[in-house]
């Protein structure tokens, strides 16, 4: 009845602006009240039709920029004057090669004084941060129909991009607000996550560019448009403030242009005197909030990595009226927070307010300021492709670390020549030898570029890592015949990706690793928690193979188009008794999965057989016709195999998969739901209402627990434990998705499925569950105190937030087939165990552990030491089953590839090999 009634309104305003030319109605004629009216918002339905509406004007442009992860339209508006729309393609044209700055100097300057700065202006990443979705709608009407001077020179001088980031969202959200009749039952408390995989984590794909709307998004910055300014709205802010935004707090990224860090100060001043100037207090910057610039990979920050000024905010609001609470400490103004707020009742539209004049505030800076835009994004670019091309060192964090404490120690030891120091020493510095012992080190250059070689094993996952750069916008080359570089054969096939271009930066954050500074709230204090992650390199995370290259190379290398994605290779097929899939790449998986869908007999084996890895996969040559379809897909290679069946062979089928999620939705179950659909593993989401019910093994074989899913502590079924609606304030509908893993119903539950011949596969930090099952392990990282007891190491001692860690892998274990014998894991202050003496007797198998006391790979890890002998991943029988912990975020984001295999092969059921030796008698 709603969508009729929308229908029949879009074509009546239609036909209304039409007769009355560019009189287009307002957000209140069309929805029935204002935007930003208390206790009411408008769903995505209703926004998009008002978009469409709207876009009728001379002044609009409306894009499809993509379908969603749930099949809607992703919609961005280009907004600017009548006569600049007759010009769009040149506009975009003009950006893009200031951007990648592969232009001389002079040409630069005539397009610039042709150019249009281009802003990029989001909302609703963030789906349950409703100011975001609603300033959009609010912004684009007051762009499309003030006609107002300043709003006038906005569109002659700029070209505005207002994209929405999460139509799917956007609907979820604003349904079910709006559900309750009763003004004051109106909340927030949706039940799954509002993106269809990620929920909140949508926010933290935007190097990776899993998800598609990541991938719309990114293809608009990166690939289209260029814009010099990218604007993402959140909500909420710190307390007793209204608004956080840029200056950012340190530390920032060394791998960024400082043009982009004084640049992003440049905006931010514009936006606060833009406020100031109406008497709007209350914003908050630099230490005031928690933002920094050092990470990579959200939607205002993936493009520093891009010389484009990204800008975030975090504003106050709600559409349920709140207030600005009394915060004595952030009543004193000072240089984080000028002109402070007073405490006061806050109603949703004073956000919508702000938000707008923060939006003006940006295009006002942009149209003032539009040749230093266009030219400093050129000049970044230009600075890159120049580094690229020459012997440059990244000053990082432990270099300077490094000569500090070797200067130190010569001092202490009398190596250096005092008259020779005083100069230097008397104003705090360090001789000029110290400095080139470093940055004149040739080992220590920048690498000129990276090839990531044809032939090596998991080559299809690595060119699902290349496809991240090329959505990111990367030039990348493809080799078309063999080569040699630096003494090394490279096949044809291999990707090779150059350092001198404009997007450096990126390209060395996705390579190189992460170099963390030690960030502490004052000497000897605790640690200072980073924004994110405080390293993610992401060919360390996805396992790939590649060579850094520190001298100029060239090569018979193709230069691949700008956006073009890139399919793994077909292996040719031809006629055997059967086939081998190797067990070291990912997609054998997904191979193997659509084999057993189709009734086909797949085997394991548990040995190296023509150069496949232990653990691949045999499949008979009956199949051809599959396995044909399934390289085409997958681009996995098939070895054959003339011999029939290995005598060393056990026969897998699939396993019913369990993956546990609750009410409100779990983030690391969603990204294993996006993982497990990628491979095409079958699974069926539970929660723990299914779990207390028992007779779990009749429906499963595995029950898998990702991050989240077990808390440290197990109350009785009868303490709600967390922040759970009511069960009659939500639809009875999901009443089955209520509910926590308790010790009394749950845990007895679980104890049973194992004890059964069910298995449990725990990750992150629901390895918690080993504790609860008194199992014989403790944890790795305690101390004893003064008084004899064991407590947790504190944060001055040792903190790892983050970061990519290298442990030793127990790969020969069928629980680690297909992995090397080290691998990079991604540890964010992950569980680490010490195994009980009598941990042996209980059959506990380590999987994997620290060999090492340094094993930082990238980002931060101080008191890393500690780590040391601690394991990290266990495996023990239970009854007639297994529970396996694996401490390390080995799915984390759907981003760990490198580690994917460590879930996988919990995930086929083996038979008995008597099997497989019948078939060779029977033969």
């Amino acid at each position: 009845m709603f969508y009729n009634k929308l229908k029949f309104l879009v074509l009546y305003v239609f036909l209304s602006t039409s007769a009355m030319g560019q009189e287009l109605p307002s957000p209140k004629t069309f929805f029935g009240s204002d935007i930003g009216t208390d206790y009411t918002l408008v769903n995505f339905t209703q926004a998009e039709a008002y978009f469409k509406t709207l876009a009728l004007s001379e002044r609009v442009e409306w894009v499809d920029i993509g379908l969603t992860e749930e099949g809607r339209h992703q919609p961005m508006m280009i907004i600017t004057s009548p006569e600049n729309h007759k010009n769009l393609d040149r506009f975009k044209e003009l950006s893009q090669k200031l951007a990648r700055a592969e232009i001389s100097m002079e040409q630069a300057k005539i397009m610039i004084s042709e150019a249009k700065p281009i802003i990029w202006i989001d909302g609703g990443l963030h789906a349950n941060e409703t100011v975001g979705t609603h300033q959009l709608i609010e912004t684009y009407y007051q762009l499309v129909t003030r006609n107002d001077e300043e709003t006038l020179k906005i569109l002659d001088d700029v070209i505005i991009l207002l994209a929405h980031a999460n139509p799917d969202g956007h609907e979820m959200i604003s349904n079910w607000y709006m559900r309750p009749n009763d003004l004051k039952k109106r909340d927030m408390s949706i039940p799954a996550l509002y993106q269809k995989y990620a929920g909140h984590d949508n926010n933290r794909d935007f190097f990776m560019n899993n998800l598609k709307e990541s991938t719309n998004i990114s293809r608009q910055q990166y690939i289209e448009w260029m814009p010099q300014i990218i604007y993402n709205h959140h909500q909420t802010s710190p307390a007793g403030t209204v608004v956080a935004g840029p200056p950012y707090r340190d530390p920032f990224n060394h791998a960024l242009d400082p043009m982009l860090i004084t640049g992003i100060d440049g905006v931010g001043a514009a936006m606060i005197n833009g406020l100031y100037a109406e008497g709007k207090p209350g914003y908050t910057r630099l230490g005031g909030s928690p933002y920094s610039t050092w990470w990579n990979g959200g939607l205002r920050t993936t493009p520093y990595f891009h010389n484009m000024i990204g800008i975030l905010t975090e504003i106050t609001g709600n559409p349920t009226p709140s207030a600005i609470p009394f915060v004595p400490s952030r009543l004193l103004a000072n240089n984080n927070t000028p002109f402070p707020v007073q405490p006061q009742p806050w109603s949703f539209r004073q956000s919508i307010d702000y938000s707008v004049s923060l939006n003006y505030a940006v295009l006002n800076y942009a149209r003032s300021n539009a040749h230093n835009l266009l030219f400093n994004i050129y000049k970044m670019g230009r600075n890159a492709i120049e580094k690229g091309n020459q012997d440059t060192w990244s000053p990082l964090p432990n270099y300077v670390e490094r000569i500090e404490k070797q200067y130190a120690a010569d001092r202490k030891e009398g190596k250096v020549n005092q008259d020779d120091d005083l100069p230097y020493n008397r104003r705090g510095g360090v001789p000029n030898s110290y400095y080139e012992a470093v940055f004149k080190d040739k080992d220590l250059r920048d690498p000129r570029g990276f090839i990531i070689p044809a032939d090596q094993s998991d080559f299809p996952t690595a060119v699902d890592f290349v496809n991240a750069l090329i959505k990111s916008g990367i030039q990348i080359h493809q080799a078309t015949s063999d080569f040699t570089v630096g003494g090394k054969n490279y096949p044809i096939g291999s990707y090779i990706i150059k350092t001198a271009q404009a997007f450096k930066p990126h390209i060395l954050d996705m390579f190189e690793p992460q170099d963390h500074p030690n960030d502490f709230q004052y000497p000897g204090g605790p640690p200072i928690r980073p924004y994110d992650a405080a390293g993610w390199t992401l060919a360390f995370q996805m396992g790939i193979v590649f060579d850094r290259i520190l001298d100029g190379f060239e090569g018979p290398f193709q230069e691949l188009p700008y956006g073009a994605v890139q399919k793994p290779h077909t292996p040719q097929v031809n006629e055997s008794q059967g086939f081998l899939l190797d067990g070291g790449a990912n997609n054998a998986f997904m191979v193997v999965n659509r084999l057993l869908k189709n009734g086909a007999q797949v085997y394991r084996v548990d040995q190296m057989i023509d150069g496949a890895a232990i653990g691949s996969f045999y499949v008979s040559g009956d199949y051809k016709d599959i396995l044909e379809d399934a390289a085409k897909e997958s681009g996995i290679k098939l070895i054959p195999v003339n011999t029939g069946i290995p005598m060393t062979a056990t026969e897998v089928k699939s396993s019913r998969i369990a993956l546990y999620d609750y009410y409100g939705g779990s983030m690391p179950s969603g990204w294993v739901r996006w993982i497990m659909e990628k491979y095409q593993f079958d699974y069926e989401v539970i929660f723990p209402q299914d779990i207390d019910r028992g007779n779990l093994n009749s429906k499963y074989d595995v029950i898998l627990f990702i991050s989240g899913g077990i808390p440290r502590t197990l109350s009785s079924s009868d303490d709600s434990g967390g922040r759970q609606p009511e069960a009659e304030n939500i639809p009875k509908e999901f009443h089955s998705m209520l509910g926590n893993i308790s010790s009394d119903k749950s845990l007895p539950e679980l104890v049973k499925f194992l004890e059964n011949g069910g298995n449990i596969v725990t990750v992150g930090s629901s390895t918690h569950l080993a504790y609860h099952l008194d199992l014989p392990i403790k944890n790795a990282l305690t101390e004893i105190d003064k008084d004899g007891k064991e407590k947790q190491l504190p944060g001055e001692k040792y903190y790892i937030p983050g970061s990519i860690l290298i442990a030793r892998i127990n790969h020969e274990h069928p629980s680690n087939y297909g992995m090397e014998q080290y691998a990079d894991v991604m540890f964010n202050n992950s569980n680490v165990f010490k195994l009980k003496p009598e941990a042996g007797n209980a059959g506990i198998e380590p999987l994997a552990w620290f060999d090492r006391p340094d094993p930082l790979r990238s980002g931060w890890a101080y008191g890393q030491s500690y780590l040391e002998d601690g394991v990290l991943a266990f495996q023990v029988p239970v009854g007639k089953g297994t529970f396996i912990a694996y401490g390390p975020e080995i799915t984390f984001r759907a981003q760990s590839f490198g580690t994917f295999k460590m879930l996988f092969n919990h995930l086929l059921k083996a038979s008995d090999k008597m099997n497989i030796e019948t078939v060779h008698r029977s033969e």
